[in-house]
């Protein structure tokens, strides 16, 4: 075995697997690839609605009470890079494997974890796919397929989920 990918995204789970994939690759001198995606860019939405340039309300009429001007809309958030997220998780794991000796290559994604894990695994030839297995709720599982369950019907490579 010479290459291994893991999935991490800071949860418990990706902190597990990570640990175990690490001890693989320790123990087998295997390359270690660790990949976090982001989904995609935070774009701010402006929402629509009263901004300070309208007239102040008044309820029933021009008789009733003065409510006031609205309050001035909410600055908006600075741009963020797309990867950005990625990184962020990917500093935590080289801290988590800072003193281990392996040879490790961190790679932040943008895009579908599980895609974006197959498509690593695939242009690095990974000969295993390490991800961290969670419970799901049924409303999750419903809406969404797991990442670890994606990955595990659509790898052509061994797959380890961890618990």
């Amino acid at each position: 075995m010479e290459t291994i990918v893991v999935g991490y995204d800071g949860s418990e789970a990706a902190k597990r697997a990570l640990d175990r994939a690490a001890g693989l690759a320790q123990a087998l001198a295997a390359r270690l690839v660790v990949v976090s995606v982001s989904r995609s860019a935070h774009v701010p939405v402006e929402e629509p609605g009263l901004g300070p340039e309208w007239p102040m309300l008044t309820p029933g009429g021009a008789a009733g009470p003065m409510l006031g001007p609205l309050p001035p809309p909410a600055e908006p958030e600075p741009a963020v890079a797309p990867t950005a997220l990625a990184e962020r998780l990917l500093d935590q794991a080289r801290a988590t494997l800072a003193r281990r000796r392996l040879d490790v290559e961190y790679v932040a994604e943008m895009g579908t974890a599980a895609e974006r894990l197959l498509e690593v695994a695939e242009e690095r030839h990974a000969d295993l796919i390490v991800v961290g297995r969670e419970e799901h709720g049924f409303v999750e599982r419903l809406l969404a397929r797991p990442v670890e369950e994606t990955v595990a019907r659509k790898a052509e490579r061994d797959v380890l989920l961890v618990h």
